[in-house]
This record gives C-alpha cells, structure tokens and sequence, in this order.
C-alpha cells in the first residue's frame, strides 16, 4: 500500500479521492444553453455551458435577469428528463405563462414562496442534506435582491425604524453554507440579484448583499443594454453581459446577447462582433457581410444583409469549425496552463540583476 493509499484509506471523510481520479472534477457536467454566446460566458467555450456551482445575473430592474436564469433551467431540463426544479420566489414576478414560454414543465417545478433570508437558508439546506448526488436537481432563486432579513421584519413588527445590520452577515452565511453542497452533489444554482451605483465621481454597478456572493460565486454577471429601435418603436434590447467573477472567463469580458420582442433571445447574437474580430467575417461593402476561408485567405463571392448573419446557415459550418471554436476559446477562457509558463525566463532575470 502507497502512503496516499494509506492516507487516503485513514480519512473520515467519504468522498476523499486522489485528484487524478476525483469525481469533483474528473465527472464535471456541463450543461449547453442552446444559445453560443451564453455558453461562452458561462465557460469560455462556444460548445461549453452552465456548470453546478452558484452563478449570479445581477443588474437593474427590467434587464431580463429572470429570462436568462429560465434559459438555464430549460436547458437543464431538457437534458435531464428526470430533473426537476426548486424555484425560491420572493418577487412573484414571474407567472406560470413565463415558465411556459421556456417549455418548461411546471409539473417538474417546486414553486417557494420566501419572505426573509433565514427562511431561505433553512429550508435550502434541509433540501440539500436529503438530496443525493446523481439526482438531478437544480435551484433558482429570484431574487435575494430585495430579499429582507428575518431581523428586519420583526423590527417593522414592532414598529422599530433602525438601520439592519444584520443582513449583509445572513446572506453571507447562506451562500457559505450552501456552495459546498452544489458541488458535492452536482447542483447548479442560479441567483438573481439587483445592482446599484457606487457614490462617488465615476459611479460604478454594485451587487447587492455584501462579498458573501463575490465569496462563493463561480459566475456573476452585471447586465447592461440598450434599447434596439425599427425608427422610434423599441423592438427589443442589445445586452452586454459584463463578467465581474468566473472561475471559466476573463474577468471584465464583455459578451453581447441581442433579445427582440417577437422572438425573445437571438440565438446567433454576438457570433457577428467575434468573427468580424477574428477575420472570420468581413464587411465588403457598407451593409454587407462576407465569410472567409481562415485556411486559404479567400472571400467568399456570397454576400449577406444583417438579417441573414442572423441565421443557422449562416453559422453552421463556423459553429463546427475547430479554427473559430479555438480562436473563441483563447479570446475568453482563463488559461491557467501557462501560470508557471514562464519560470524559467523569470529566474534568468533574477540572475542577471543578481
């Protein structure tokens, strides 16, 4: 028997593993969204998708933070027929006919009312504790922005108007408590939560509830948008989803996802800004857009409106094509095998100042 054969055999605890063999990160799921530019925020890769582990969409009312945790649960769903859905609701603004526009099956959802963070942290660790790994589950909870503390309701009860201090501490305490189990079990758990401005001369967007969440997250995303017009009539919203934390993505990448009121989220949005970048695409001519073989350097004769970058035929074969996968790649994933890259270059030039 080795020393780490003993060791190991020595743990209390169960799930101990050597690293090369450990579930944890060997049997990783990766759900795909369906759309390629949220797979690329949430892991750098255009075929990759959303992990188990906490992400966080956070932006200001209105900004589709709800419709882009749906996508996800979708997603999941679908994958896994089996799975079901434990949605934590403090809002109420989300109907059963917004489930139904994700072809989500209400029957596979456990509907939870909340009113203050201790019950949500109570009740989400009970759920946690009798959940196993293998079970497909998967959390949302919308939201814990405005989310009030146990203290602070008994306070309005008993008509005491004082500042709660006592909230920032809770949230913390349930996301410590909580992001363990997502990755013991596999879970994903997606947050809702609001930003708000920084006092001061450039004003930035805050996260709501304090660093618990920049703690344990895996994935927070701010939204920003802007509003897409046909003349003076608003026909949907340009977003940027602003990546503030992630274990997959450079931080501070900027993704854009494109939404219209008619047909909701533009599943080809954002591929247009990436290939025009790369050289993959060119614009000819004002209003038009041409593809190029990477390979031999040639224009392709054939040129598209903006409509028609818009579509599966458009993006097929580049969506496939292991060039443009791995130029995506390299432009938004963290690269951690080339931290200790360049060791050698370094102790060259403590020599020569030595």
């Amino acid at each position: 028997m080795s020393l780490l054969d003993k060791i190991k055999k020595n743990s209390t605890i169960k799930d101990a593993s050597i690293l090369s063999k450990s579930k944890f990160f060997n049997e990783k799921d990766m759900i795909p969204t369906g759309i390629p530019m949220v797979n690329v925020a949430l892991s750098g890769r255009l075929d990759g998708g959303l992990t188990p582990g906490l992400t966080m969409w956070a932006g200001p009312s209105k900004h589709f933070k709800s419709a882009f945790s749906l996508l996800m649960a979708k997603s999941y769903m679908e994958k896994y027929e089996d799975s079901v859905l434990l949605f934590y609701d403090s809002e109420f603004g989300t109907p059963q006919s917004y489930f139904n526009t994700f072809s989500i099956d209400t029957e596979r959802v456990l509907h939870t009312p909340i009113t203050d963070i201790e019950q949500l942290k109570f009740d989400i660790m009970k759920q946690l504790e009798t959940i196993e790994r293998g079970e497909r589950v998967m959390i949302i909870v919308d939201s814990i922005g405005n989310l009030a503390s146990k203290k602070e309701v008994e306070d309005a009860l008993d008509q005491k108007s004082v500042a709660d201090m006592s909230r920032a501490k809770q949230v913390k305490s349930l996301f410590r408590m909580v992001t363990p189990h997502l990755t013991l079990k596999d879970i994903p758990m997606v947050v809702v939560n609001h930003t708000y401005k920084e006092i001061g001369m450039f004003p930035k967007d805050i996260v709501g509830g304090g660093t618990g969440s920049y703690y344990s997250a895996d994935n927070i995303f701010i939204l920003g948008r802007q509003q897409e017009k046909d003349g003076t009539e608003i026909t949907g919203y340009n977003f940027i989803i602003n990546v503030e934390k992630s274990r997959y993505v450079k931080e501070k990448s900027k993704i854009p996802i494109s939404v219209s009121f008619e047909g909701g989220i533009q599943k080809y949005s954002g591929l247009l800004d990436v290939a025009l970048e790369g050289d993959f695409v060119i614009k000819p001519s004002n209003g038009w857009y041409s593809k190029v073989n990477k390979e031999t350097g040639e224009i392709s004769d054939k040129k598209y409106r903006f409509d028609a970058t818009q579509t599966e035929e458009f993006w097929k074969d580049m969506l496939n094509s292991l060039e443009f996968k791995e130029y995506v790649r390299k432009k938004y994933e963290i690269a951690y095998g080339n931290i200790m890259g360049n060791a050698s270059v370094l102790e060259e030039t403590e020599e020569a100042g030595a």
